[in-house]
């Protein structure tokens, strides 16, 4: 992987807000937000980015994947859209790990939007974001799938990517 991306790995902030999103998760039952995750969708959204020939960097993609949830303890904290916050906390990280600010911009709308379902279909970042984060859950796999608050249609029931 490119250098700009192992040095988002090695941010302090980035593992900063890794470790506070472990501590609220500790005892969480459903799907966690940590490097697991975030390593999936990014590896969904480079499979999708090939099939449907999007043409988006390597980067990008790994850097949106890799920041979309870093808010996600504030919304444990505060109930404040962890979206919204990880868009917040983003921009500092990239500044630091040498990412422009129209490659900033990019990241940072796909990280805002990757709940917002309108996105889904657009052939940008945003869309991708948004549809390899719901893909990378194993709701066919989990224990927790009917005490899960996901409504059935959005639940991965069968392996796609």
């Amino acid at each position: 992987m490119t250098d700009r991306i192992n040095r988002i790995l090695q941010n302090e902030q980035y593992r900063m807000h890794l470790l506070h999103i472990d501590r609220h998760e500790a005892d969480r039952i459903f799907c966690h937000h940590n490097m697991g995750h975030f390593l999936d969708v990014a590896r969904i959204a480079m499979i999708l980015n090939e099939k449907e020939q999007y043409g988006i960097e390597d980067e990008m993609i790994y850097a949106a994947a890799l920041l979309h949830d870093i808010g996600r303890w504030q919304q444990y904290e505060t109930g404040e859209d962890h979206a919204l916050v990880s868009a917040l906390l983003a921009p500092g990280i990239l500044t630091a790990c040498g990412f422009s600010e129209n490659e900033q911009e990019q990241i940072v709308s796909a990280i805002a939007t990757h709940r917002d379902k309108n996105v889904m279909q657009k052939h940008n970042l945003n869309g991708l974001l948004y549809r390899a984060d719901k893909l990378s859950r194993p709701c066919f796999a989990c224990q927790q799938q009917k005490a899960c608050n996901w409504k059935g249609d959005k639940k991965n029931l069968l392996l796609q990517y």
